[in-house]
C-alpha cells in the first residue's frame, strides 16, 4: 500500500478562529491526526473535503492531540444504509478524496495559537 502524509500548520486569529486547507489531494483518507502546538483547551474542529463538503472530522472541545480514522455509513445501490445484519449498525468505509483540499475550520482556539494537522492519504 502506498501513503502519503499531507500536514497543515493552523495558527489562530485574535478572535481564536482559522481556516486553512490542504494542497490539492486525491486517495482515501486513512487517519487523520492533530497534534496540539498551542490551541486553547476546549479547541473545536470541523474538518471537511472542500469541493464536495463531505465531513471528514467533527469534534468539540479537545484538550490534546488526538488521531482519528474518519469512516463514512455505506450504502447500496438503491440509496437504502449498509447495516449490520444482527445489530443494525452502519457498515462504514474510508472516505475517498478527488482531486480535492481538505478544509480546516477552527473555533475556540485562543488568541494567535497554533496546531497541526497530518492527513495520512492512500
Amino acid at each position: 500500500m502506498y501513503a502519503e502524509r499531507h500536514s497543515v500548520t493552523v495558527t489562530t486569529e485574535a478572535d481564536g478562529s482559522a481556516t486553512a486547507y490542504t494542497e490539492v489531494l486525491t486517495g482515501e483518507l486513512i487517519t487523520a491526526v492533530y497534534t496540539k502546538n498551542d490551541f486553547a483547551d476546549g479547541v473545536d474542529f470541523t474538518i471537511t473535503a472542500e469541493a464536495t463538503g463531505e465531513t471528514l472530522w467533527t469534534e468539540a472541545n479537545v484538550n490534546a492531540s488526538a488521531v482519528r480514522a474518519p469512516r463514512q455509513a455505506t450504502h447500496s445501490t438503491a440509496g437504502v444504509a449498509s447495516l449490520y445484519a444482527a445489530g443494525g449498525a452502519a457498515v462504514n468505509d474510508k472516505i475517498c478524496l478527488a482531486v480535492d483540499r481538505i478544509k480546516i475550520v477552527i473555533a475556540a482556539g485562543g488568541n494567535v495559537k497554533s496546531g497541526t494537522f497530518h492527513f495520512i492519504v492512500g
